[in-house]
């Protein structure tokens, strides 16, 4: 991952792999310069997971132009609203303004798998 070393690509791989495995949606991080708008640009790295678009959450970190967008797919979007996002964004966009890029992408990767992790179904009573 570019601005990242080896070590704190690793990190960020692992959060990733332990959100996908909590929420059981797909989780991506991609870090550079947008092609065109941010927001636009965003949605064609979230378009081009293709069949698993719906499951999936994409973060965008323009590191240029110091912004952050997150795209959610219809399903994932059920169990992570606008507010959820807007919320962890701007976390993310608070550690990223201190210099810690690393550290918001975890909080922020970490954050988003909590909370769309699916409630737990009660245990069944045994009579």
């Amino acid at each position: 991952m570019r601005g990242l070393t080896a070590a704190q690509a690793d990190d960020v791989r692992q959060a990733l792999h332990t959100a996908e495995r909590r929420s059981g949606l797909r989780f991506g991080v991609f870090l550079g310069e947008p092609v065109g708008g941010r927001r636009h640009f965003a949605e064609r790295l979230h378009a081009a997971l293709g069949a698993e678009a719906d499951d999936a959450v994409v973060l965008f970190v323009d590191l240029n132009g110091r912004g952050l967008e997150v795209v959610t797919g219809e399903r994932a979007r059920r169990r992570l609203n606008d507010g959820a996002c807007r919320l962890t964004a701007m976390s993310m966009a608070t550690a990223f303004s201190v210099g810690d890029l690393v550290g918001g992408l975890l909080y922020g990767i970490g954050a988003l798998g909590e909370q769309a992790t699916p409630p737990m179904k009660p245990a069944r009573q045994s009579r």
